[in-house]
């Protein structure tokens, strides 16, 4: 059986899983200047495709700068923060690393 969601339905809190089970898969909504604070994701690989608007990335050390239609994969065992430049949406998907 397949699973369809309609994103603009999904407005809301920012955060919300679209599926249940693996891989997990996330959307993401800031608004300018809001920050996730740094966090983990032991054992997992992440792929951040942004959607609308802009993001900065930060990956431990390092900073990944995002804009719409920008995928990056990266894993999640590094800290990790998104920033949004400008009110911003993103898919994240979570797969075991």
């Amino acid at each position: 059986m397949s699973e369809v969601v309609h994103l603009p339905d999904r407005e809301g809190d920012g955060r919300g899983v679209l599926f249940g089970g693996a891989p997990k898969t996330v959307r993401l909504s800031l608004d300018a200047g809001d920050r996730v604070p740094p966090h983990q994701h032991p054992g997992t690989e992440i792929v951040c495709y942004v959607v609308d608007g802009a993001l900065d990335v930060t990956l431990g050390d390092e900073t990944v700068d995002l804009v719409a239609g920008d995928a990056a994969r990266f894993s999640g065992d590094r800290d990790i923060s998104p920033r949004a430049r400008e009110d911003s949406v993103a898919l994240l998907v979570l797969a075991e690393g």
